[in-house]
């Protein structure tokens, strides 16, 4: 993937430079929400950038109080939203990421690193999630958006 990545960065490269930085802008911010709504809808699926699908959760005791059961609820509900997936471009680069706190939260998932589920719980490795990443369907787009761009801007 890393090849295509690359690949896809220096077959780009010479057509940006064409570009004024306003149309640089107006390009990788557009770039920018395709990328992140692809995401959101690849975390909607519970699906690694291979297309695997997410390591499930750990079994709990889904029982809170006498006679009262929880509902399952899918992982990174509120995670995949706007609000904390934030798309980025400028003249420079795009970049989609997560703001403040949440930000840990997925970086542990898409590491699998070691966290505490709450302050005083033992430290606990998570399985390796991929909560961002690119699949070939989004580079492909990507390419084509820069050609749309180019196509209908002249």
């Amino acid at each position: 993937m890393d090849s295509k990545l690359q690949a896809l960065e220096s077959w780009a490269a010479g057509l940006l430079e064409q570009l004024q930085p306003a149309a640089r802008n107006q390009l990788a911010r557009s770039i920018g929400q395709e990328l992140r709504r692809s995401q959101q809808k690849r975390v909607l699926l519970q699906e690694n950038p291979d297309g695997s699908k997410f390591a499930p959760r750990k079994k709990r005791d889904l029982r809170g109080k006498q006679g009262r059961v929880r509902r399952k609820v899918e992982m990174f509900r509120k995670l995949r939203t706007a609000t904390y997936m934030k798309a980025r471009g400028d003249s420079n680069a795009v970049t989609v990421g997560f703001t403040g706190r949440i930000s840990r939260i997925a970086r542990v998932h898409q590491f699998g690193l070691k966290d505490r589920a709450e302050r005083d719980a033992p430290e606990v490795r998570y399985e390796q999630r991929e909560v961002l990443g690119f699949t070939a369907r989004d580079l492909d787009q990507i390419r084509d958006s820069v050609l749309e761009h180019f196509i209908y801007s002249t």
